[in-house]
């Protein structure tokens, strides 16, 4: 019997997984007494074409710096490849950062794999890379692009960990936040959760296990977990926030993929779009959202809403 739980934690594990890539890439040490602008940000993704760059200067139609967001057991390079050139080509100034591995000595997360520390942990990250960016280019704000969790953990940083302001909206530090396949709202995994559950009916500790190898990011995620009760708890929104949450109807990984819209509240604008809405039969999956021009038309409609795409030229079936 508890071989098959293992097997069956396994099999959770696996489907739940997305690209693993591997870390921040070191500064180069030939630079001699570099200056401020040389520095890279704190968890800056040095080795990502399109973001990073340390002159840039945020222009009068892009005045906010685009701060991209990978998610669970993913990285900066693996996740922006495609949309990080393509925002700068746009005239953004991009920034990416890779987070969400803990310390050495820290007990979870025993594989060190990017995005699978705690979430508020993450959120925590993100408010210094923020406010690093902020300070970098001068910009009062930025606006976020966040796939799978990094939607949920932009949001967790919005709430909790000064990106919005509730009390004064006019102080956010963020503007726009676009997610893409995010589990604001919980995922089964592809409905693989209820084998993690049957699992701990049968004595194996499935959560525990999986906080120890790959780290608690993953339980959070699941479909009623205590973290999102947390962070969902009021609302979804904040105000003063423009919100623009991308789904897929080919979406395995964040299941069902209609749990990641969002409800507006009071003072927040929410756009709720299904990739297939502008260009049908369009097969999109969980990784594609960061990728396939369907999705990248979206994203950049979502920034700036001036933006007009030729839908029908930028549709791919994904094949």
């Amino acid at each position: 019997m508890v071989c098959r739980a293992r097997s069956l934690f396994a099999a959770v594990t696996v489907a739940s997984a997305v690209a693993l890539g591997g870390g921040v890439a070191q500064a180069d040490p030939a630079v001699t007494v570099p200056g401020p602008s040389d520095v890279p940000l704190p968890g800056a993704a040095t080795d990502l074409p399109g973001a990073d760059d340390p002159s840039c200067v945020p222009s009068p139609q892009h005045p906010n710096p685009v701060v991209l967001v990978h998610g669970t057991w993913s990285n900066a390079r693996a996740t922006w490849s495609t949309l990080a050139p393509e925002l700068q080509a746009q005239g953004y100034c991009v920034f990416a950062l890779n987070y969400g591995q803990p310390a050495l000595l820290e007990p979870d997360n025993l594989l060190r794999l990017w995005g699978g520390a705690d979430i508020r942990d993450s959120a925590k990250q993100l408010a210094t890379f923020v406010d690093a960016v902020r300070e970098r280019t001068g910009a009062a704000k930025v606006d976020i692009v966040g796939h799978s969790q990094g939607g949920t953990m932009a949001r967790q940083y919005l709430k909790f960990e000064g990106g919005a302001d509730l009390l004064d909206p006019a102080r956010n530090k963020v503007d726009k936040l676009v997610t893409l396949g995010a589990t604001n709202h919980g995922t089964t995994y592809d409905e693989k959760q209820l084998l993690g559950k049957l699992a701990e009916l049968v004595g194996f500790p499935v959560q525990d296990a999986a906080a120890v190898a790959v780290g608690p990011s993953a339980v959070q995620q699941m479909v009623g977990s205590p973290f999102l009760e947390v962070l969902n708890a009021g609302g979804d929104t904040m105000p003063g926030i423009t919100y623009t949450v991308v789904a897929s109807h080919n979406d395995t990984v964040s299941t069902p993929p209609e749990n990641t819209f969002l409800a507006p509240g009071p003072g927040a604008t929410v756009s709720n779009e299904w990739v297939q809405d502008g260009c049908p039969g369009a097969a999109v999956d969980h990784m594609g959202l960061t990728s396939e021009p369907a999705a990248a038309s979206l994203v950049l409609e979502g920034l700036d809403p001036s933006f007009v795409a030729d839908r029908p030229a930028s549709c791919s079936t994904g094949e």
